[in-house]
């Protein structure tokens, strides 16, 4: 992939912002997963060409099809994987946000990236040379361990989801989806939906008319939706709903 290739709409910060940007995100990347196991200066070689780069909602990261050969860690803000059917159709394979990455197994095996990426906020991201990482493995193979590690993760997700899927409705997924984002297990909360609601529909596998039914569904139980904020009366009561649809997939395991 070339330069202009990979950029399209990306900010490319000057390097001293990359460097500023390095400091204060040493942190975040020393604890992703598959760093964790890096002693400091294989890691500092590994990164030592890699800034972050500013996005906006609905700039390209890369594209289905291209050579993959960059993996991606989100600093801030979110990210989707897509693929698009042959008759138009937009499926999301997965939602990445701060602290994960996302196309280092593709990136490791070298080929093409399977799916599409997009920037579905205002986001940070940086991306990771691959022949860089290939060299620092040949060092420390235990990296390839942890990449496994975060692909099973990965896929594990994926598994979860087709799960939900098959075994709950509508009004179910929506609801786990929203217990996710809530910090309290009684009472009231309020949270704001970390991005548009068509992308939350499209990750729960429905229509975005379904979203809306069954967020509607969920006013029966003091769910109401102001815009992109969602006030819950009762975290117990909708964790109920959740919890018995969670009951029901253990069994069928």
């Amino acid at each position: 992939m070339t330069e202009a290739g990979f950029r399209r709409n990306a900010v490319k910060p000057s390097r001293l912002e990359g460097e500023k940007n390095m400091s204060r995100d040493w942190d975040t990347i020393r604890n992703i997963p598959i760093f964790q196991g890096v002693d400091e200066q294989t890691l500092r070689l590994i990164l030592r060409n890699c800034y972050p780069r500013q996005y906006n909602r609905g700039d390209i990261i890369f594209r289905q099809g291209e050579l993959a050969n960059e993996f991606y860690i989100v600093l801030e803000g979110w990210a989707k994987l897509y693929r698009v059917l042959p008759e138009g159709e937009e499926v999301v394979v997965a939602v990445f946000t701060a602290k994960e990455t996302f196309a280092e197994a593709v990136m490791f095996v070298g080929g093409r990236y399977p799916a599409s990426a997009e920037a579905v906020s205002p986001a940070r991201i940086m991306r990771v040379d691959g022949m860089a990482l290939r060299s620092a493995i040949m060092q420390q193979p235990k990296i390839a361990f942890d990449i496994l590690a975060a692909t099973s993760s990965h896929l594990k997700r994926l598994v979860d989801q087709i799960e939900q899927l098959q075994v709950r409705s509508a009004t179910e997924r929506v609801a786990d989806f929203l217990l996710r984002y809530v910090s309290v297990t009684k009472g009231h909360a309020s949270i704001v939906l970390p991005y548009e609601k068509s992308l939350i529909a499209s990750k729960l596998g429905m229509k975005p008319e379904s979203f809306s039914r069954a967020l509607a569904r969920l006013r029966n139980i003091g769910v109401e939706v102001r815009r992109d904020e969602v006030l819950i009366k009762d975290v117990q009561r909708l964790g109920v709903l959740a919890e018995f649809s969670s009951d029901d997939n253990k069994r069928l395991m």
